[in-house]
């Protein structure tokens, strides 16, 4: 089974080669090669355990996964090289015969002296954890164990469901879709009823990614772990988060940008929730909304005569209460941010825009959502990292992940597991899957989001 990745590996290097540099035998050959090689780098690292007797077919799948994922960065690196070396050549051939003006030149040392500081931080406090992070992840780890059992893709494999057909079925079902939707939407015209129902299409199947996660993971029993209730938890607070924060953000941006007495004041006021910590927030909320000495318990009392309902007994509210906190937390940063924006919207469009007899609401979405747009997708992509990220503290003071895991997202489930029951390996595992996640999610909005930012007066 290896030798047939590796060959697999290796004519998919030469088309892709073929593909970026035309039918040059050489350059394939070289795509074909270093296709290979990294295909093989991983196998021979984990001594092929994934190909070892007894192993399932999910297991196999890891294995190629991972070869793959070999290959591609192998293409990438001899692209990148090959592509030098043309450059290289063309502007030798572009200089001959001419006079090259002098200047001052460094040697090839320099660059990398002046960042050896930043690359050795880097590679202590951040590459070689991460290494260590995969590496514990293929292993039975018990906290304060003195040994440890190699265990392969074993706590990878727990976390989806056992059938290898439907794991590879699902995510190409989602790709068809995906395809297939932008395919419609290229060949209909604009302001059509076509081209309306292909960017319906466009967005359902931009869903189905979602949809397919969801079957891919094991909803339990049978010896897996019941992580589909993880990623369904992890998915609405995260929308929950984003959605609210971005906003609720944008709207008080505004408010607060229109001038005022004691503007700059009431503008610094607004951004402190920044300042505080995540576990400060939880803090507060649980004092805020606890059912016995809360604020709001004692209002609703007060002003309708009834008792505010338990948020901890209930998962939708215990849902909402999360994210209220942690968007109240994260809001600062987005109006922080937003009224900077709003101060590069450019008062001739607005004018203009008014003399022509636009509402107030047509300026704010024909002219204002469009000049920032820029920064919307910044804030995006650092809100949904704050999101998958940053909640944990939150969470544990207010909920513990309660009531019965319908606030355990998978940052909270990372550290229950890995840390307060002690099981290094899984917790390590489960981590590597959110980093994967959050790679493909960041990869995705640069495809999508992207797209459609504008910057200045492109």
């Amino acid at each position: 089974m290896l030798i047939a990745g590796l060959i697999v590996a290796a004519i998919g290097g030469a088309l892709y080669m073929m593909q970026a540099f035309g039918r040059s035998s050489t350059r394939m050959a070289i795509g074909s090669g270093a296709a290979a090689f990294g295909a093989a780098v991983t196998p021979i690292l984990m001594d092929q355990c994934g190909f070892a007797e007894g192993t399932t077919g999910v297991d196999h799948l890891f294995a190629y996964g991972l070869m793959a994922g070999g290959a591609w960065l192998a293409l990438v690196l001899a692209r990148a090289f090959l592509r030098r070396g043309e450059k290289k050549s063309t502007d030798d051939a572009a200089f001959a015969g001419e006079i090259r003006t002098g200047g001052f030149r460094l040697g090839w040392w320099v660059p990398w002296a002046l960042l050896a500081p930043t690359l050795i931080i880097l590679i202590i406090f951040l590459y070689t954890p991460a290494v260590q992070t995969f590496t514990l992840s293929t292993k039975l780890a018990r906290l304060g164990a003195p040994r440890e059992v190699e265990v392969c893709f074993a706590n990878f494999t727990e976390l989806l469901i056992p059938n290898p057909v439907a794991l590879v079925a699902y995510p190409l079902i989602s790709l068809a879709l995906i395809f297939g939707a932008r395919f419609w939407l290229q060949r209909t015209e604009r302001n059509t009823i076509g081209h309306t129902l292909a960017e319906i299409a466009s967005v359902l199947a931009a869903l189905s990614v979602f949809v397919a996660l969801y079957l891919m993971f094991s909803p339990g029993g049978g010896g897996s772990v019941a992580y589909r209730p993880v990623y369904v938890t992890t998915l609405i607070i995260s929308v929950g988060i984003v959605v609210f924060g971005m906003t609720a953000g944008l709207a008080v941006a505004v408010l607060a940008f229109r001038g005022i007495r004691g503007g700059g004041a009431y503008r610094t006021m607004l951004v402190w929730p920044y300042a505080i910590s995540p576990a400060v927030a939880g803090i507060l909320f649980f004092m805020i909304l606890d059912p016995t000495a809360g604020i709001v318990n004692h209002l609703a009392e007060v002003w309708f005569g009834w008792d505010f309902p338990n948020y901890r007994e209930d998962p939708f509210m215990a849902r909402f209460a999360i994210i209220m906190a942690s968007s109240w937390k994260i809001i600062g940063f987005n109006i922080l941010f937003y009224l900077a924006g709003l101060q590069t919207v450019p008062r001739e469009q607005m004018e203009a825009a008014a003399l022509d007899g636009a509402t107030a609401w047509q300026r704010f979405t024909n002219v204002i959502i469009p000049a920032l747009s820029p920064i919307t997708f910044f804030l995006l992509v650092t809100n949904l990292t704050y999101a998958f990220f940053e909640v944990y503290a939150t969470i544990d003071f207010m909920t513990r992940g309660a009531p019965a895991g319908a606030t355990s997202v998978a940052i909270y489930e990372i550290i229950r597991v890995g840390v307060n029951n002690g099981d290094l390996g899984r917790g390590a595992a489960q981590s590597v899957l959110l980093f994967a996640a959050v790679i493909g999610v960041t990869m995705w909005q640069f495809r999508t989001s992207g797209e459609r930012v504008t910057y200045g007066g492109a």
